[in-house]
This record gives structure tokens, C-alpha cells and sequence, in this order.
């Protein structure tokens, strides 16, 4: 089985690229094919409401990166994706990586459907669940399946290295990690 794990921070080296790299540890250690796709500092546009993606059923008209990421979301059998919590929201790379690939499979027969989808936030203080919210939707409307945690799968970590002193963090990650595992293992039994 394979983990895809997207990363909307700008920064290749941050606390969310750290959080999803927990994750994805979890399901290595436990046989799975991993991939971090960093998506964040990349020059993106979002969704032009063109409707290429109804006469081109599987790609954006936008012709970025975007196709390659939507081909790795379509062969995967669980995503997470990561944001850190800019001005109380996610990034505009992230938002442009949910409503450009979320159309676009939409129209490719809902080609999410029925994938795991997990969400991590790296958070300074307060709009993390807003955050999360935002991606939790976008798997909720993509007929995916969403497993918990022990608590929201946040960490408090502004400055560079902060998740690696975040116990609660790091626990709350792999514990996400180990629930996408169990979940492969019965979706897939």
C-alpha cells in the first residue's frame, strides 16, 4: 500500500514537513510505500472555474505541477496532507492543492473515493482547527475516509525544530500513523 503524505508549508524543512514525516515513518515501519510531496513554496494558481477538467477527465487545464500531484493522489491508497496555520487558515498552496485536485477527481469518476485522508497543522497558537477543518472537508466531499487521534493532529511549534520538543505532538502524529496503518490493513483485509 502507499502513503502520500502533502506538505503546503513553503518552508521543505518545517514543523509540518517534520509531523508528516512522522507519520509516514509509522507506515514505513510497517512495510507501506511512502512519499512526501512538498507543494508549498511553489509557484501556484488555483482553480480558474474553466471546466477544462470535464472536457480532460483526469488533468487541470492549468498545466503546473498540479497534474503529477493529482496522478500521485489518484495512485495512492491513503493522503495526508499537511499545512502550517497561516492567519488562522491554511496556505494558498495548500487551498489551490484541494480545490484544483478535489474538481479534478470529481470529474474522474471521484477517483478519491473511499481513500484515507488525514490531516496535520503546524500552529503557533490558535486557528489550527481551522486549519484542519479545511482539509478534513476536502476528504469529507471526496467520499474518503478520515482516521483520529488521541487529540487534534496539531502541534505548537512556530519556530524552526519546535515539533521535535512537542511531546503531546509527536504522539498525536504517530498515533495517526499507526490509525492509517490499522486502516490499510482492514480496508484492504
Amino acid at each position: 500500500m502507499k502513503v502520500l503524505a502533502v506538505s503546503g508549508s513553503p518552508r521543505a524543512y518545517g514543523n509540518t514537513v517534520h509531523m508528516l514525516n512522522a507519520v509516514l515513518d509509522v507506515c514505513r515501519e510497517a512495510g507501506h510505500e511512502t512519499e512526501l510531496f512538498q507543494a508549498g513554496g511553489k509557484p501556484v494558481r488555483g482553480c480558474a472555474a474553466c471546466g477544462g477538467c470535464s472536457v480532460h477527465i483526469g488533468r487541470c487545464a492549468i498545466d503546473d505541477w498540479m497534474n503529477d500531484l493529482y496522478a500521485k493522489m489518484k495512485e495512492a491508497d491513503a493522503i495526508v496532507l499537511g499545512s502550517p496555520t497561516y492567519f488562522a487558515d491554511l496556505t494558498p498552496e495548500m487551498k489551490a492543492v484541494i480545490d484544483r485536485c478535489g474538481f479534478v477527481a470529481m470529474r474522474d469518476g471521484r477517483a478519491l473515493s473511499r481513500k484515507i485522508g488525514a490531516a496535520v497543522s503546524a500552529v503557533r497558537r490558535a486557528g489550527g482547527l481551522t486549519t484542519l477543518d479545511a482539509m478534513q472537508r476536502f476528504f469529507l466531499i471526496s467520499d474518503m475516509v478520515i482516521p483520529g487521534s488521541t487529540y487534534w493532529n496539531m502541534s505548537l511549534a512556530r519556530d524552526p525544530g519546535a515539533f521535535e520538543l512537542d511531546e503531546e505532538g509527536i504522539h498525536t502524529v504517530r498515533r495517526l500513523g499507526e490509525n492509517i496503518v490499522w486502516l490499510l490493513e482492514k480496508l484492504n483485509a
